[in-house]
């Protein structure tokens, strides 16, 4: 019950702050929304490593600071699924899934041309194969996981903030920094996808999904996972991070 009055007060807590992070998203999307795949590619590849080290430090300094007594193979592996798990469904799966809900990534011509077949067809056409054309290859949201596309820069920086977090296992950061990196991760990653003009309705769309994809997995990452591997009765003051 002490566990689990934390976790609600943390959720509680985190949820104006995110709600205002998630504007910023919606900010940098209208921001950036001309800059093209590659650009959004290169700032996903800024912000989700600064994600990654954050959730890394949080998870691991949370773990030693409660299990005083523990191996570094242990913090590695906690601090690495901790912090590359959370930080993957942040980023990158909720985003996506946000994307084909709302079909962002499905161009605006695919449909004119859906629109504009014509009716009658010949009674013997000949059958033509389908061939992968450059259109073709965006009439779908595309799943980035930055552990694996991107792995030579998302994996050192998990070990980067489980290294600081052995040396020195702070949990006191701003956690603003940390709600509004893992925002803008989320939102560069919808933005390598989007081929639909930001509409009001696909805004508001965004706006609950970036909520989402950072508030939940957020408080799994500093709260909940750590939790997960300690002992009722012990200190819980390092839980709170402000």
């Amino acid at each position: 019950m002490k566990k689990l009055t934390i976790i609600l007060t943390e959720l509680k807590n985190h949820s104006p702050f995110t709600l205002f992070g998630a504007f910023t998203g919606i900010i940098c999307m209208l921001l950036f929304k001309n800059a093209g795949p590659e650009t959004n590619h290169r700032l996903f590849q800024v912000f989700h490593p600064s994600h990654v080290v954050l959730s890394a430090m949080v998870t691991a300094s949370l773990f030693i600071l409660h299990r005083k007594k523990t191996t570094f193979f242990t913090i590695l592996i906690i601090g690495y699924i901790g912090a590359i798990g959370v930080a993957t469904v942040s980023d990158c799966v909720l985003p996506f899934f946000g994307e084909s809900i709302l079909r962002v990534a499905i161009p605006v011509h695919h449909h004119l041309h859906e629109e504009a077949e014509p009716e009658h067809q010949p009674e013997h056409q000949p059958e033509q194969t389908t061939t992968s054309t450059p259109d073709s290859e965006h009439e779908g949201p595309k799943i980035h996981l930055g552990f694996i596309e991107d792995w030579y820069i998302v994996n050192p920086a998990a070990l980067l903030g489980i290294l600081i977090a052995y040396f020195l296992p702070r949990t006191k950061f701003p956690h603003a920094g940390h709600v509004l990196i893992s925002t803008w991760a989320s939102s560069f990653h919808v933005l390598m996808n989007t081929q639909r003009e930001l509409t009001l309705l696909i805004l508001s769309g965004m706006l609950v999904v970036l909520f989402i994809a950072v508030w939940l997995p957020c408080c799994v990452s500093d709260i909940v996972f750590p939790l997960l591997f300690v002992k009722t009765g012990g200190d819980s003051s390092h839980v709170h991070h402000h």
